[in-house]
């Protein structure tokens, strides 16, 4: 379980853009959720997730994760219970490497390396294996370098190596919105698919309101830093596209859009 508790966050702290963001910002996330969370540019969404990984810091409030207090906890240690999978394909993988070592580097993500090998030939058949769950070929070329690959072949990958080894939290940060539509499409399934065998805690910040109407089980929508909507269980059953959107559209008048 994640809790925010009473969480705030300031920018530009003593200059005429001084502004807050989080003011007092309550969330519980449970075991096994997983949440779509929407909003405007500027709404909190994207800060939310820095906050929860740390990049960025907190000016007052708690983080916990499984009742640990995560507040001061440096990024790289957070990361090894929290897989991330960015906006842009181009990052979470290594273009220069090949996928075998690209999905190494995963399989070992949080152990000490030492002098051993890099690549361990023993893994290799379960390699092929988390692959072909893709359903992309790509369990045949794992000497090809992963800067060839598509967009979608390099998100799909980044999706696997972020949930290879156990992980307590899941953070998609708008991970289809630089794909063609198709290929989210793809990736969205894929990531449905892979959420609910491996039974991950998932946080997906989107901007496409039917994706975050028909996955996941809760819905969140975020506006200046505060979530104005949470549906979850049925009510989010029930939630269609337009109510979402009708909320969106009194959200643009209020603020003289």
């Amino acid at each position: 379980m994640l809790r925010l508790e009473n969480v705030s966050k300031y920018y530009n702290v003593g200059t005429v853009n001084e502004m807050c963001l989080f003011r007092n910002f309550n969330l519980t996330i449970h075991d096994g959720e997983f949440i779509s969370v929407v909003g405007s540019n500027g709404s909190g969404k994207t800060s939310m997730l820095n906050i929860i990984c740390g990049s960025i810091d907190v000016d007052s409030g708690k983080l916990w994760l499984n009742d640990q207090d995560i507040t001061n906890m440096k990024e790289y240690k957070r990361l090894e219970k929290i897989g991330r999978v960015f906006q842009n394909p181009a990052m979470g993988t290594c273009p220069g490497m090949t996928i075998l070592e690209n999905l190494s580097i995963a399989d070992n993500k949080g152990k000490h390396y030492g002098l051993r090998r890099g690549i361990q030939k023993k893994r290799i058949d379960y390699y092929r294996e988390q692959l072909s769950l893709l359903n992309l070929g790509l369990e045949d070329k794992l000497h090809v370098k992963v800067g060839s690959l598509s967009g979608g072949q390099r998100q799909a990958l980044a999706l696997l190596m972020s949930t290879m080894t156990p992980i307590d939290f899941l953070i998609l940060d708008e991970h289809t919105a630089a794909l063609d539509p198709k290929t989210a499409e793809v990736n969205m399934e894929l990531t449905n698919k892979l959420v609910k065998e491996k039974k991950l805690t998932t946080i997906m910040v989107t901007h496409n309101l039917r994706y975050a109407v028909e996955y996941g089980d809760r819905l969140l929508m975020m506006h200046e830093g505060k979530a104005i909507l949470d549906k979850n269980g049925d009510e989010k059953e029930r939630t269609r596209v337009e109510d979402v959107l009708d909320i969106f559209n009194a959200i643009s008048v209020e603020s003289g859009n």
